[in-house]
Parts: C-alpha cells; sequence; structure tokens
C-alpha cells in the first residue's frame, strides 16, 4: 500500500530508490527482518517494545534513532501505539565513505561493531531534527535548481546531529568506566581487531595478542559489547569487504585476498551468511562508485 506521507527520489538510471522519507504510525513497517540495500535512520518518536539487529537485541524507548547501513539486518518489535520518521537513501546518493570527512559518520553512527546501532535524542536533537526533516518535505514537494544538492545538505545535517549526539553519548559512556581494568583490555582489543582482522579470524588469535585466556575475554566482550569475539570480527571482515565491494572495481577473488581468504569460494559463503547475498549481488543492488563520480 503506498503511503500518502511519503516523499520518494528514484534514481532515473537504473529506477531504484535513491532518498525516501516518510512517518508511520503502526508497528507493521518493520516487524518483519530487513535487509535493505540502502541506509537507514529510523526515529522514533514514541514507542516500545524490542530490537533484533545482527547478533543482539535491544530495548526500545521514546526518542531514539536507529542507523542501519545497506544489508544490515534488523527487525522491530513494538507495540501497536508507535510514531516515526525514517529517511532512506542509497549509497549512489550519498555515499558516507566518500564524504566521511564532512560527515564522519563512518564507524560511529553506521558500521559501529562496538556501539548498539542507536541514540538517544535529547531535546536538543529534536528540534534539529523536526526542523532538518520539515526543510526535506518542502524540498520534495517544490523541487527546483539543485534540487539534489540541497537534499543532500539536509541529510547532512542530519548525519552531523546525529554523529555528534553519538560520540557525546561514547564518551559519557567511556567516563563511567573511567580507570577500570575492563575498559582498558576491551580498547586494547578493538585496536588488535583493527590492526590484525585482514590476517587473524579467530577469537584465540586475539586472547593471545591480549595475553588474557579465551573465556576470560569472551565473558568481557559478551558483557560489554553483548556480542562474541568472533561476531566482532566478522562484522569488520564484513563491512571492509563491503566498503571494498561499492568504492573499487577489484574481483571479488582480489578483496578475499586481501582479507585473508586465499579460497575465493570460502569467502563468498562466509559473505553471504553475513550479508545474506552474495559479494557480486551486493555490489550490483548497492551500487559501484567510480573514483570520478
Amino acid at each position: 500500500m503506498t503511503n500518502p506521507g511519503a516523499y520518494t527520489l528514484i534514481n532515473q538510471q537504473n529506477g531504484h530508490l535513491a532518498f525516501k522519507l516518510f512517518s508511520f504510525e503502526d508497528n507493521g513497517c518493520y516487524d518483519h527482518l530487513q535487509r535493505l540495500n540502502y541506509y537507514s535512520l529510523i526515529w522514533i518518536h514514541k514507542g516500545k517494545g524490542t530490537l533484533r539487529a545482527d547478533f543482539s537485541v535491544y530495548t526500545v524507548t521514546d526518542q531514539m534513532l536507529f542507523a542501519f547501513s545497506p544489508y544490515q539486518p534488523f527487525l522491530f518489535q513494538l507495540e501497536p501505539e508507535v510514531q516515526g520518521t525514517v529517511i532512506h537513501f542509497h549509497p549512489d546518493f550519498f555515499c558516507i565513505h566518500k564524504h566521511h570527512k564532512e560527515v564522519a559518520c563512518h564507524g560511529l553512527l553506521f558500521n559501529n561493531i562496538y556501539q548498539p546501532p542507536y541514540i538517544q535524542v535529547d531535546e536538543a536533537g529534536q528540534r534539529t531534527f523536526g526542523h532538518v526533516v520539515t526543510q526535506i518535505k518542502d524540498e520534495m514537494q517544490t523541487p527546483a535548481l539543485a534540487h539534489h544538492d540541497l537534499l543532500v545538505s539536509y541529510l547532512k545535517i542530519f548525519l552531523i546531529t546525529a554523529s555528534r549526539l553519538k560520540a557525546d553519548q561514547q564518551s559519557e559512556e567511556v567516563a563511567r568506566y573511567d580507570g577500570e581494568k575492563e575498559p582498558i583490555i576491551l580498547q586494547n582489543l578493538k585496536d588488535s581487531i583493527e590492526q590484525h582482522f585482514k590476517s587473524r579470524h579467530s577469537a584465540s588469535d586475539y586472547a593471545e595478542l591480549l595475553h588474557i585466556t579465551p573465556k576470560a575475554l569472551s565473558k568481557i566482550t559478551k558483557t560489554h559489547f553483548n556480542k562474541t569475539i568472533t561476531d566482532l570480527i566478522s562484522e569488520r571482515i564484513v563491512i571492509e569487504a563491503k566498503r571494498e565491494l561499492y568504492l573499487t572495481d577489484k574481483p571479488v577473488k582480489q578483496i578475499a585476498w586481501e582479507l585473508g581468504y586465499p579460497d575465493e569460494y570460502y569467502f563468498s559463503r562466509f559473505f553471504k551468511n553475513h550479508a545474506e547475498v552474495s559479494p557480486q549481488m551486493f555490489r550490483e543492488s548497492v551500487g559501484f562508485a567510480k573514483a570520478m563520480a
């Protein structure tokens, strides 16, 4: 059924969704598993329930903003009384990888394997988001010169505001744990994964690097990240694979090799288990951004 309150922009070259804004007032939009081939920002104004995303379950309350990357699985289970606003945008409309220095949301708002995929929206954030949403609606109703550029500018404001909120909330969380032993180990784990995820794929590798037993490290990661070490490593590999598939024209075999998988077919199965689509299908549906685009 068509949403009369939806504002949609279609990519004229391929007929796929480029940008979409809409509101919802029931729990039927995302009550089944989602694996979308574009970015999603879901702002819950009012609602209660749970979110299942990747390997974890989170509690949903009023004024939360959720951010999902292409093909990131998520499922909301919400009570009937819910209100929200959604922004979808395809990487071909706005690529967060290519514009990282401008909006700084990659690895913070999106593709952050160490933090839950949401932020709490404070009163200042509500005002900014509300104002931007109104401007987008106005522009979508009366498109004029530089229509795409103006929509991208509004989207950037939304993303920058959300990224700042996320960064502030991360800093508050770090401050609460400041001086404790476990967060130091976790920071070392993050650094080790970033340095070695292309060559070390097992939990025992990182336990050895950190001079801790696999069981002890697993308990710490489960407590603080609600994920296993293997989950973290796998997610980091898949994020890098997606980035390479989108930003480059490297053959899948070369990407697999660079990520530590000499067997291209094993890598393709690994990728499909996590992204639900093959590497080639991901590239074809999410798009390939040429360097000069």
